[in-house]
């Protein structure tokens, strides 16, 4: 038997198919040479296709991006997807991711285990900030708040999504994932500067510049920066913020290029920390909302300098390669305190905790995409090779959190900042390296078109390999180190029997880091499992009445997770999310515009490791969520208009014995905005009130696995800021 001279990898095998089918196309076409006008569209990336337009009423567009698959419209893709635009989060004034994903009802905010970091919960399923995906790349952006100045879409993947992304290196990707589209310069010159004050006296002041320059504009140049500075609704709570970004762009007859860079430094001071509850002991009545029960010593500061750079070249009509890299340095440092409530009366523990980290990422991606024809079967096919790694450096140190000191929610004691020295974790003023995350996947996708388009098939797969490596908080020396390797499969559907309607199915699956036995008495420590692969199976429909749009899903999703039977560490445990989504968007009527949404969740331990948790809800799951709002542009006053949001969150445990449970909640939120022309500027003033009634509630539970940790919600904030055109 013949031996072939080299072995063709699946990525490469693709690569080849779909050159070779350019290359045949080209044969078969004129040979007079065409040169391509050269269009810029608003925003437009590197990236033939540009950024999908915005739906009617501009909050939400018509497609996003779904990694290797490229763009894709809605009503094309067998997945559910939100895709939030720059006008929406300026309308709102939203100061940072969270603040869009109020929107969504898929979505609830939370926070990270012991700090201020940003979490999103969705399809009740963790996603941290270390997850978000920035033009297409993993942890490129700070980790704990990504400041909204930055974005141009929030484009929200509901649903595991491993092939599509990638495993994501925090771990999260089960529920969905989020990616952040930064933004360009559009054709129109672009010269705007904002400023504002919110709740507390907390100010704020912008720009936004925009320019093209060269032969038809193909050069751009987009500039922001923005300062927060100032206390927050909260009692004693202080927060600044400094942010510089550039965003460069070129568009050449068949290439395009596009390069970010940015820098944000975010500063805590006296910031209300999360709650922990003893056990056995009833939830607490939330307090006053601008209660404030941080130690004034407390603050957290996180710096982080970052960019990317990204290619597009055409192979010829119908085919295109492209390229990405990024890199991020970051440093954070914090000098934290958080209560463990023991009774009901609000009386607490708290100890001194510090930490020090310092961040290196860097991560890539080549792909190819393109496009030919069996018959009558159109093909889009697409393969990427992606590479990610992260260099964590840590040192922590604490006061004795045995004894602790005392205080109480209700009534808050401030003590002297007690010595962090009873138990400490290297260094401070030079961490070593703590943690090294390796990930790399090659991937292939095939998109094929049947009956005139009606039916659309997607089938792929990807290879995603983890390395993760420990080492010793004092030495450097390594502790463990983890190898493992899965493949995740994908198999979608859509059929659009109507104009307007698609009705979709889709297997996929996510992964995570599978665990490493470890603990006392057990059998097999050290033992590195295969990554966790949750398995997702949905359906749905989704319409499109050209100024109204909606949505319907169905899905379930298992979870893995490991503990020990009879002293040996494994894989024997499930938990279950299963729910339905229903969406709206657009402009039913001329001058109103929905946005919002309902989402019904039954997240149940299904395997577990005591009869206490068998069966019961996973913590920090609500129910049922629902979001909607509203905007009517006034009739009779040009320019004005009138906006409210209502956001309910049912019940939720902080246990996973279900024992404690917080009680549901619902808020309102109002906002107005007024266009007009001062001096012959455009000008837009702007008034929110977030929390309009000063709800006292709890907003979460939980958000690190097996922990139920309380996050009080924000009290009444109100938020005025006017922007001019110049």
């Amino acid at each position: 038997m013949h031996t072939p001279p080299f072995k063709l990898s699946p990525v490469a095998f693709a690569a080849l198919i779909v050159t070779s089918s350019v290359a045949h196309a080209q044969t078969a076409s004129s040979d007079a040479a065409v040169t391509p006008t050269v269009v810029i569209s608003a925003s437009a990336d590197a990236s033939a296709q540009g950024l999908p337009s915005a739906y009617a009423g501009g909050q939400v567009a018509r497609g996003g991006r779904l990694g290797l698959l490229g763009n894709v419209d809605v009503m094309d893709t067998p997945f559910n997807t939100m895709n939030y635009t720059q006008a929406l989060i300026q309308d709102q004034q939203a100061r940072s991711v969270a603040d869009v994903l109020q929107n969504d009802p898929s979505v609830r905010v939370a926070r990270g285990f012991g700090n201020y970091q940003e979490l999103y919960v969705i399809r009740g399923f963790a996603v941290n900030s270390d997850d978000l995906a920035y033009n297409g790349l993993y942890g490129l952006l700070p980790r704990q708040f990504v400041a909204s100045e930055l974005l141009e879409r929030v484009e929200v993947f509901r649903g595991a999504n491993s092939f599509v992304n990638g495993a994501a290196p925090g771990g999260g990707g089960v529920g969905g994932s989020i990616n952040l589209v930064p933004k360009r310069a559009s054709n129109t010159p672009l010269t705007q500067f904002t400023a504002g004050v919110e709740s507390g006296g907390q100010a704020y002041a912008a720009a936004d510049i925009g320019r093209r320059f060269g032969p038809e504009g193909r050069a751009g140049v987009r500039i922001n920066a923005a300062k927060r500075k100032g206390d927050t609704a909260v009692d004693r709570e202080e927060r600044e913020l400094s942010l510089f970004s550039i965003g460069l762009d070129y568009r050449g007859n068949n290439f395009r290029v596009s390069a970010d860079a940015g820098y944000q430094d975010h500063t805590l001071d006296n910031a209300r920390p999360s709650v922990t509850l003893a056990a056995g002991i009833p939830v607490p009545a939330a307090p006053k909302g601008a209660s404030n029960w941080a130690q004034p010593w407390t603050t957290s500061t996180e710096r982080d300098t970052f960019g990317t750079l990204r290619a597009e070249v055409d192979l010829g009509a119908d085919a295109v390669a492209w390229g990405a890299f990024g890199v991020r340095s970051g440093d954070e440092m914090n000098i934290l305190a958080a209560p463990t409530v023991g009774k009901a009366d609000g009386s607490a523990i708290m100890y001194r905790f510090d930490n020090a980290r310092t961040d290196h990422v860097r991560t890539g991606e080549i792909g190819v995409r393109g496009k030919l024809r069996t018959g009558a079967v159109g093909h889009t096919l697409s393969a990427t090779v992606s590479g990610f790694s992260q260099e964590s450096r840590n040192a922590y140190a604490m006061s004795d959190f045995f004894t602790g000191f005392a205080t109480n929610i209700y009534r808050p004691v401030d003590v002297a900042a007690p010595q962090a020295n009873f138990f400490t974790g290297g260094d401070m003023n030079n961490p070593l390296l703590t943690q090294k995350s390796i990930l790399s996947s090659y991937a292939v996708a095939d998109t094929m078109a049947l009956a005139d388009g009606k039916l659309l098939v997607t089938v792929g797969a990807r290879h995603q390999k983890i390395k993760a490596y420990s080492y010793d908080y004092n030495t450097g020396i390594e502790n463990s180190a983890y190898d493992q390797g899965e493949v995740t499969p994908v198999a979608g559907i859509v059929y659009k029997p109507w104009a307007g309607v698609s009705v979709y199915a889709n297997y996929i699956e996510g992964l995570q880091q599978g665990a490493v036995a470890s603990g006392t008495n057990i059998d097999n420590v050290g033992e590195a499992f295969a990554p966790f692969t949750s398995k997702q199976k949905e359906v749905g429909v989704k319409y499109d009445g050209g100024k109204l749009g909606m949505s319907a899903a169905l899905f379930t999703t298992s979870q893995p997770a490991a503990y020990v039977v009879d002293r040996h560490f494994g894989v024997f445990g499930e938990q279950r999310n299963r729910g339905l989504e229903l969406s709206v968007f657009g402009t039913p009527a001329r001058g109103v515009r929905l946005l919002g949404g309902l989402t019904l969740l039954d997240a149940e331990q299904r395997m577990t490791a005591s009869d206490i948790t068998q069966g019961k809800d996973v913590i920090g799951v609500p129910e049922t969520q629902l979001n909607l709002g509203a905007e009517w542009d006034v009739s009779g006053v040009d320019g004005l208009t009138l906006t409210a949001r209502t956001l309910y969150t049912s019940g939720q445990f902080a246990d996973g014995a279900n024992l404690q449970k917080l009680p549901s909640w619902a808020r309102l939120d109002l906002g107005a905005s007024y266009a007009t022309r001062i001096a012959d500027r455009a000008v837009t003033l702007r008034a929110r009130v977030d929390n309009a009634t000063g709800k006292d509630y709890w907003a979460s539970a939980g958000g690190f696995p097996g922990s139920g940790y309380l996050v009080q919600g924000a009290p009444r904030t109100v938020a005025v800021s006017a922007s001019a055109d110049f």
